[in-house]
């Protein structure tokens, strides 16, 4: 549970209170009454919280030393602006990015996101029972929230199950956008996992990946590999033995009809043969629940105009950061650097 604790050094900044969760302090806006952590990662924690002007419920993450590596420091700015952005049901909503106390020397970044039950990783791997209806509606929302992303420009580029946010209601939001890019691509393991309880290529790295993919999918043609631009992987696929592929419906003997021959689709080794997502919407396995009427893209493309290898030190990505920062506190910009210490 949630802890007060004193500030650091016994200094209290204005407008903030304390708590530890998990051996972490949490300096948060006194409007946020946290209740519990709820995860924890190479990202930082996240605990639950309630927002006692609205009442609403919220997940609080907080990127601890968020300078200390510039990759990770890119990351988080990637997020921040394009949750900024994001704007659909099937999308995790960014509340608000708590405003630091000092412009100049912050180190921590609070983000305030809608609060969900669990994720997709946790319903796979538990024991509750997962209909067709259950597969249909989760795979359903995924594609409904990707055909959004993708009319944005925007590629997620980490789609997990444990990227795919529930509630006990099987509301689905897509979230954790730090690896994504402004870009456009066409999904199927996520799918499979969901038949099947487990993953379907559990690789160990990334040659027995690939050993394993063409183990179920079977040997590929000549003309099916020359999407692949690195020689030596293609060299690989090719030595290995002769596989006729496994059936889906052997694998998945429970599933629908339909979801096998929508599965078949999706997992296709050439991208450009593979079913695009607004494709898959239309197959006849989505048929009882899309409406392309209901389903608007983002009003405009995102450029994010962030990228790993740009040359961004981290003064400036702390000032972009900071700039992220004001969107939700617009009072915070009138305020002048002496003030900016103490607010």
């Amino acid at each position: 549970m949630a802890t007060p604790v004193d500030p650091p050094n016994g200094i209290r900044n204005q407008g903030k209170h304390y708590f530890s969760m998990w051996q972490t302090l949490f300096e948060i806006d006194t409007k946020y009454v946290p209740i519990k952590p709820i995860g924890r990662g190479a990202y930082g924690v996240v605990c639950s919280s309630v927002n006692r002007e609205t009442n609403e419920r919220v997940a609080i993450k907080k990127i601890h030393n968020v300078f200390e590596n510039r990759i990770d420091a890119l990351r988080t700015l990637r997020e921040l602006k394009l949750l900024r952005h994001l704007r659909h049901e099937n999308v995790v909503a960014l509340k608000d990015v708590m405003m630091a106390n000092n412009k100049r020397s912050f180190k921590d970044v609070y983000l305030v996101s809608e609060l969900m039950d669990t994720d997709l990783h946790q319903i796979i791997k538990s024991s509750q029972v997962l209909s067709n209806d259950h597969c249909q509606y989760f795979l359903f929302q995924l594609l409904r929230g990707l055909k959004y992303i993708h009319s944005a420009n925007i590629l997620h580029r980490d789609l997990k199950p444990g990227n795919l946010l529930v509630n006990a209601n099987c509301d689905l939001k897509i979230c954790d956008f730090g690896l994504a890019r402004t870009s456009n691509t066409k999904v199927g393991c996520i799918f499979a996992e969901l038949l099947g309880r487990k993953p379907i290529f559990p690789g160990t790295e990334c040659l027995n990946q690939i050993k394993l993919i063409i183990n179920i999918l079977g040997s590929q043609r000549e003309e099916d590999l020359e999407f692949i631009d690195n020689p030596k992987a293609k060299r690989y696929i090719e030595s290995l033995p002769y596989s006729p592929g496994i059936s889906f419906s052997r694998l998945y003997p429970n599933a629908h009809v339909l979801a096998i021959d929508l599965l078949q689709k999706m997992l296709v080794l050439d991208p450009s043969k593979r079913i695009s997502v607004t494709e898959a919407l239309q197959h006849p396995y989505m048929a009882p629940l899309y409406d392309p009427n209901a389903n608007p893209p983002a009003q405009v493309p995102i450029d994010l105009d962030v990228d790993e290898d740009e040359d961004l030190g981290a003064e400036m990505i702390r000032e972009l950061m900071w700039k992220e920062m004001i969107h939700y506190h617009p009072e915070a910009a009138t305020l002048n650097n002496n003030e900016l210490s103490e607010f």
